[in-house]
């Protein structure tokens, strides 16, 4: 499952990531995220299709707030997939 989420050319993960990079932000999943994303598609028995919406429902939020996040790193952990927690933010805009 983590493979599906992470190595085909146009993967969900890289597609998030694009979509952050419009917004000037990037976005970074740690290891653990990447194993709660797949462990929770398995307890769901939705297999590779239902990587999506968990994906969906740990970043909804977060693309809402993505204009104001010009410049950071947005780094999603376990905790954020599990337990629905804010990722942690990290200012990497130089202000003059």
């Amino acid at each position: 499952m983590i493979r599906i989420l992470t190595e085909p050319k146009n993967s969900i993960m890289k597609q998030y990531k694009k979509l952050f990079e419009i917004d000037n932000a990037t976005l970074t999943f740690e290891q653990s995220a990447l194993e709660a994303i797949a462990e929770k598609a398995i307890k769901r028995k939705t297999g590779a299709r239902g990587l999506r919406s968990i994906m969906e429902e740990a970043l909804l939020d977060i693309m809402y707030e993505l204009p104001e996040l010009e410049g950071y790193e947005i780094i999603i952990t376990d905790n954020v997939i599990k337990n629905g927690e804010k990722p942690i933010y990290i200012n990497n805009s130089k202000t003059a």
